[in-house]
């Protein structure tokens, strides 16, 4: 099994910025493709930024060239640097580890961390 652990969370005004960290358990981390998504009452969950196992990104149009997805293997650490926060950042923020199962993938979620951005 493997565990997700969100931090970094918090109020931030307009402009300012946060970075969220993933510590992963277990041994899936390495060869997982992560991702950090968001979601706000009444919406659905939405991919923000995401990484694979080599390293390629890929980022939600309004956060280019805003926010950073990095991870580190060695830790089993995946971040997400959050510059340039809008209040339309804000949301409840999941980190997502998604690896390939026998007949289709198979996902694991964090319990989430809020961000609240204030103008």
């Amino acid at each position: 099994q493997v565990q997700l652990v969100e931090s970094g969370g918090g109020s931030v005004q307009l402009g300012g910025s946060l970075r969220l960290s993933c510590a992963a358990s277990g041994s899936i981390f390495s060869v997982a493709t992560m991702g950090w998504y968001r979601q706000t009452p009444g919406k659905q969950r939405e991919l923000v930024a995401g990484i694979t196992s080599t390293g390629n990104t890929n980022y939600e149009d309004s956060v280019k060239g805003r926010f950073t997805i990095s991870r580190d293997n060695a830790v089993n650490t995946m971040y997400l640097q959050m510059n340039g926060l809008k209040p339309e950042d804000t949301a409840v923020y999941y980190c997502n580890a998604q690896v390939s199962g026998t007949y289709h993938p198979i996902n694991f979620w964090g319990q989430g961390t809020q961000v609240t951005v204030s103008s």
